[in-house]
């Protein structure tokens, strides 16, 4: 990965107004990454850590892509997509879910990922298309459906594999944590998400470029009707992909032009990160001040007396 300099500048503010009146502060840093590995626009410190959490699903992705486990079992770009979501669990979503462990021969049971409350199955898990999708690798591959989210299981070596060949890096320097659904997620640099996205959306993979299309082509699979990756994708018409992560995590890249974006909310607030990406999308040209102001209205204009506004700007490395 080209590095370049340590860049550290003022993190961006995000301020909860109410009536004018600053109630509430979040702080968030971002990053503007190409495809080569070169940061090109900071607030905050390009390299300060988290876990990618979701976000990092359109890469797990590309372990089912590599396999060739899609073609095996005559999956779907729909398969594809919800394998990426963080979905909702609504009949259609579900049903996708349900699509894949049918076509595999997998039993919904084989499912390790919790059950929501108020739901009787993990179909409706937010992650199941994301489980599905590694259930299909085992299946196909004839490896072990029980001890699928064990970090040692050939399918979870498999994503670190994808991972460590896509940031080259050796895949015994990531460090791991379990996600909230059970399969490992790894520490990565914000820096390193952002150049994730960047090659996801340049085009020049095919894989990557298969996985994008499924996204941008089916976005309510990926979050659902009224969230932030659907609205941004169906709004943007196919030009910016966009995936959320939780603890203040949000990733979005530029088709065909090889940039990502990286976004961090200090102290996790989901409010915050939606306004940041807002605010620095039409900063970078991203989004027209139009497509800006409709996106405002629903993530920014939280009720007839408060609103988010974003302080700071991206500064150039």
């Amino acid at each position: 990965m080209t590095m370049g300099k340590r860049n550290h500048t003022a993190a961006l503010e995000v301020h909860l107004l109410r009536e004018g009146i600053i109630e509430s502060q979040h702080h968030a840093q971002a990053v503007v990454c190409d495809d080569r590995g070169r940061a090109l626009s900071v607030a905050g410190n390009a390299e300060s850590s988290t876990f990618p959490r979701s976000a990092l699903k359109p890469l797990q992705a590309l372990a089912v892509t590599a396999t060739g486990a899609l073609e095996h079992f005559e999956l779907c770009d729909r398969d594809l997509a919800i394998m990426c979501g963080s979905h909702q669990g609504t009949m259609e979503q579900v049903r996708q879910v349900f699509n894949i462990l049918w076509r595999c021969d997998v039993e919904p049971s084989a499912l390790q990922c919790p059950i929501p409350p108020q739901s009787k199955s993990p179909l409706a898990y937010n992650c199941s298309g994301k489980h599905a999708g590694m259930l299909a690798i085992c299946q196909q591959q004839h490896w072990p459906l029980q001890t699928y989210m064990e970090r040692r299981h050939p399918v979870q070596q498999l994503v670190l594999a994808k991972l460590a060949e896509v940031l080259k890096m050796p895949a015994a320097e990531f460090i791991y944590a379990h996600d909230d659904c059970g399969v490992p997620t790894f520490v990565l640099q914000l820096r390193q998400m952002a150049w994730i996205y960047a090659q996801l959306s340049a085009g020049e993979n095919l894989s990557m470029e298969r996985v994008v299309r499924a996204m941008i082509h089916h976005p309510t699979l990926i979050a659902g009707v009224g969230e932030f990756d659907t609205d941004l994708m169906e709004i943007s018409a196919g030009e910016l992909v966009s995936k959320t992560g939780a603890e203040g995590v949000q990733c979005v890249g530029r088709i065909g032009e090889g940039m990502g974006l990286a976004i961090k909310v200090t102290d996790g607030a989901k409010r915050a990160k939606y306004a940041v990406a807002i605010h620095l999308l039409k900063e970078l040209g991203w989004i027209t001040p139009s497509v800006a102001e409709s996106l405002g209205e629903r993530y920014l204009d939280l009720s007839d007396y408060k609103r988010l506004e974003v302080v700071g700007e991206l500064s150039l490395v």
